[in-house]
């Protein structure tokens, strides 16, 4: 009977690895079924630009804040009051801090992959970047991770090991190299941290750090700049330097580091102030503290663009923007752990043109988005040192 039942095993080891897999995800992700997850192909190139969509949705930064996130999408009318995609067509891009300051980075991760799934059968598209906290994480620099950031890592590890001690009772996997040692060469303490937060420090680290099972799952298939039809987005910013380095480059090294298969990336690209995703040359709030001439000038060097999009500094106005509105800045700062402010997205329609949509119940008298702010450019709202915000409001 013991022999039937390994020669059964053996028969089926990558049916029963993938039943595994997807236990854990329903476990780890508070209910969400997943398909089996899709091994990285790191030759392929990530995609770097696309075509102009009917309709774009721009959202922020949303740092461990599922509530918030599900409510942007709700805002934007991209999911359902089953958290299922509606959104049709429609390519949605977010910007990135994902992780950090917050307690539901993980459920935030499994949510966005789930979507993505719905979203490409009805020929939808959602994009997810690395803002500068994913790499700080990869990085294993946890400044701005929180104690119930941490409990739903060791929660997910509960969930993993048991995936992983599954696994070893199919004859041969371990053979393969497919279970492996998660804390190897991870220290078991670490000086500066109370000792009640070792294990949780631990998992992160093994969980996060180049090639990790979720950075490699979720982060690989992050793009750090993406040129959405005549919109580029960038967690933080670009300079001449970045443009000139090639965005098709930058997306695979980060990739590939992610991925473990090179080294560190340039301080130039993901690290420093004037990095891609540190970047606030375009992100005050006052215009006048905004480098307008590099943008214009970076900008003038990609074929095509308008506008660049970006996030990593909370706007506590809402969605603006500035530099004849050629810099849009989406993060609102709504997490919890943020400001908690109400959620803005940012709507791109080839028909209607820019405008926000927000949940702010100042603009619930029925202000509609309109382009006399600055018809040329077509976005639909003032700076707001300048006059009122005009937005759609979605109660």
């Amino acid at each position: 009977m013991e022999s039937q039942a390994n020669l059964t095993c053996q028969n089926l080891p990558t049916i029963f690895s993938s039943f595994v897999d997807t236990f854990v995800d329903f476990s780890v992700s508070g209910g969400l079924f997943l398909p089996p997850p899709i091994t990285p192909k790191p030759q392929n190139p990530l995609q770097t630009i696309f075509p102009s969509p009917t309709r774009l949705i721009a959202i922020g930064d949303i740092h461990g804040d599922f509530q918030k996130s599900k409510e942007s999408f709700k805002l934007a009318g991209l999911i359902d009051d089953h958290d299922k995609w509606c959104g049709g067509s429609t390519t949605v891009v977010q910007i990135g801090d994902v992780l950090d300051r917050g307690g539901e980075e993980l459920k935030i991760l499994y949510f966005l992959e789930k979507l993505k799934r719905e979203a490409a059968k009805v020929n939808g598209n959602l994009i997810t970047m690395n803002g500068n906290h994913e790499i700080m994480n990869v990085d294993g620099d946890f400044r701005y991770v929180t104690k119930e950031g941490l409990k739903e890592f060791q929660d997910w590890a509960m969930w993993y090991s048991v995936g992983i001690d599954m696994k070893k009772l199919c004859i041969g996997l371990g053979e393969k190299g497919c279970v492996k040692d998660l804390f190897e060469g991870i220290p078991l303490e670490f000086r500066g941290v109370r000792p009640e937060y070792f294990e949780g420090i631990r998992i992160r680290i093994a969980a996060l750090r180049p090639k990790g099972p979720i950075s490699e799952r979720f982060l690989s298939k992050n793009q750090t700049v993406v040129v959405v039809g005549d919109s580029v987005f960038v967690h933080g910013g670009l300079l001449p330097k970045h443009v000139d380095y090639g965005f098709e480059n930058v997306n695979e090294e980060v990739r590939d580091w992610i991925c473990g298969l090179k080294g560190r990336v340039s301080r130039d690209l993901v690290r420093g102030k004037d990095s891609i995703v540190w970047l606030r040359r375009f992100s005050n709030e006052l215009a006048k503290d905004c480098d307008c001439s590099t943008l214009e000038h970076v900008l003038a060097t990609i074929p095509g663009a308008k506008r660049m999009i970006m996030g990593h500094t909370i706007q506590e106005s809402g969605i603006n923007g500035v530099c004849g509105n050629q810099a849009i800045r989406i993060d609102v700062g709504m997490s919890k752990g943020c400001t908690n402010g109400l959620p803005e997205v940012l709507e791109i329609d080839r028909y209607k043109g820019l405008r926000i949509l927000t949940s702010n119940p100042l603009y619930q008298n029925g202000k509609e988005a309109s382009l006399d702010a600055k018809p040329k450019d077509g976005l639909g709202f003032l700076l707001p040192e300048l006059g009122p915000k005009q937005v759609e409001v979605k109660a």
